[in-house]
C-alpha cells in the first residue's frame, strides 16, 4: 500500500511540474509582452518614416513592406541591398540596432533569467505550482504543529498548499522536500487565498497561535467557497464548540492539539483526539462512502485486514448498527465507525473518499 501511494506521488509530482512550467511561462510570456510591443511598433515606425524619406530623398524601396523589411535587417546588423546616399537614411541604420538591443533584446534577456532561473523567483514560482492543484487542502500556519500536520497529510497521499507569514529558510526548504509549495504572505488576503487555490480546494486548515486571526481567515474562505470544510484551531475549549455549533467549523482546541487529528479532520473524517494505548494512537473516527467510492462491494473484513483498523459501527439510512458483520458489504453512503491508528483513518478516507 505504501508504495502504490509513493508511486501515485511520484507520477502526480511529474504532472504537476510540467503543468506548473508551462503556466509559469505563460506568466513571463505576459511580461514579456510589453518588450515585444514596443520593438514592433518602432521597426513599424521606422519603416514607414524610411519609406517616405526614401521618397523624398529620391531613394525610392517597393513600398512600406519593403521599407519595414530593411529597417527589420538593419536592426540586426544584416542590411540589404545598397547602403542609402541620404544621411538621414544612413542614421536610421546606425539608431536601429540600438532601439533593437535596448529594447527586445533587453527583454528577451530579462525573460532567459527568469526562465532559467525559477526557484530563485521564490513566490511567483511557487504561485505557479499551486495553481496546478485541485481538490487540495490549504494550510496555514507553519510553525511546530503546521509542519507535522502538513508532514502527516503528505504522507498520507494529500495535495497540500501551505501558507505561512514568515517563513524561515530552514522551514521552507524541508517543506519543499514534500513537494508542497509554500505561499509567504498574509493569509487574510484574498489574493493570496485566491493564489492557494481557495475556490478548488476541498479542505483549509487554520493552525496559527492567534484565535482571532484564525477566525477571520476562516471566515473569508468560506466566503470565497461556500463549500470548504474548515479545521480551525482554537484555544479555548468553550470557544470551539461554539464554533462548531454556530458554523460548522470543525474547530479543534488546544486540548486536542494533535498532527493527526488536524490531517484526518481535513481529509474528511470526523475524529476523535487520540488516546494512547500502550504507546500508541488510538482514535474513533466516522467515515462516509460516497457514492462514487470505489469502496463499494468490499467487505469490512478486507477494510479491516488491509489497513489493520477495526469496524464498529454501521449507520445505513435510519438504521444504525453496532458491531456490524466482518462480511457486510460497504453501500454507497454508508457511514463507518473506524476504530485505530489516525494515519490509517486517514489512509481510509484518501483512497475511498477522494476522486480520482
Amino acid at each position: 500500500m505504501e508504495k502504490t501511494v509513493k508511486r501515485k506521488l511520484r507520477s502526480k509530482t511529474f504532472s504537476r511540474s510540467w503543468r506548473a512550467s508551462w503556466r509559469d511561462t505563460s506568466l513571463l510570456l505576459r511580461e514579456f509582452r510589453d518588450p515585444l510591443l514596443m520593438f514592433i511598433v518602432a521597426i513599424v515606425g521606422a519603416g514607414l518614416l524610411y519609406y517616405f524619406l526614401a521618397q523624398y530623398y529620391h531613394e525610392p524601396t517597393d513600398g512600406p513592406v519593403e521599407a519595414i523589411y530593411l529597417v527589420l535587417t538593419a536592426t540586426f546588423l544584416q542590411p540589404l541591398g545598397n547602403f542609402p546616399r541620404a544621411p538621414v537614411l544612413q542614421l536610421i541604420h546606425f539608431i536601429m540596432p540600438l532601439v533593437g538591443v535596448g529594447t527586445l533584446a533587453h527583454g528577451l534577456a530579462d525573460f532567459g533569467v527568469l526562465f532559467f532561473n525559477r526557484q530563485a523567483r521564490g513566490k511567483e514560482w511557487e504561485m505557479a505550482v499551486a495553481s496546478t492543484f485541485n481538490n487540495h487542502i490549504i494550510l496555514v500556519g507553519l510553525g511546530h504543529l503546521g509542519f507535522r500536520v502538513a508532514s502527516q497529510l503528505h504522507e498520507m497521499g494529500q495535495d497540500v498548499v501551505a501558507i505561512e507569514l514568515s517563513p524561515s529558510a530552514e522551514l521552507v526548504a524541508h517543506t519543499r522536500k514534500l513537494d508542497i509549495p509554500v505561499l509567504p504572505g498574509d493569509g487574510t488576503k484574498e489574493d493570496l487565498l485566491e493564489a492557494a487555490g481557495v475556490a478548488r480546494a476541498r479542505a483549509i486548515i487554520l493552525c496559527t497561535q492567534n484565535d482571532s486571526l484564525n477566525l477571520q481567515m476562516a471566515v473569508k474562505a468560506r466566503g470565497m467557497n461556500p463549500a470548504i470544510h474548515v479545521v480551525i484551531r482554537i484555544f479555548d475549549d468553550d470557544f470551539a464548540a461554539a464554533l462548531h455549533e454556530q458554523f460548522g467549523f470543525n474547530a479543534i482546541s488546544a486540548t486536542g492539539i494533535a498532527s493527526p487529528v488536524f490531517a484526518a479532520t481535513a481529509a474528511g473524517a470526523n475524529i476523535t483526539p487520540p488516546i494512547m494505548v500502550e504507546g500508541n494512537p488510538l482514535c474513533f473516527g466516522t467515515v462516509e462512502f460516497p457514492a462514487y467510492s470505489a469502496a463499494k462491494g468490499k467487505t469490512f473484513h478486507e477494510l479491516e485486514q488491509l489497513y489493520h483498523i477495526s469496524v464498529v459501527m454501521l449507520r445505513r439510512k435510519e438504521n444504525l448498527e453496532w458491531h456490524p458483520s466482518s462480511y457486510e458489504k460497504i453501500q454507497a453512503g454508508d457511514i463507518v465507525g473506524i476504530l485505530g491508528n489516525p494515519e490509517r483513518i486517514n489512509q481510509v478516507v484518501h483512497d475511498y473518499q477522494t476522486r480520482a
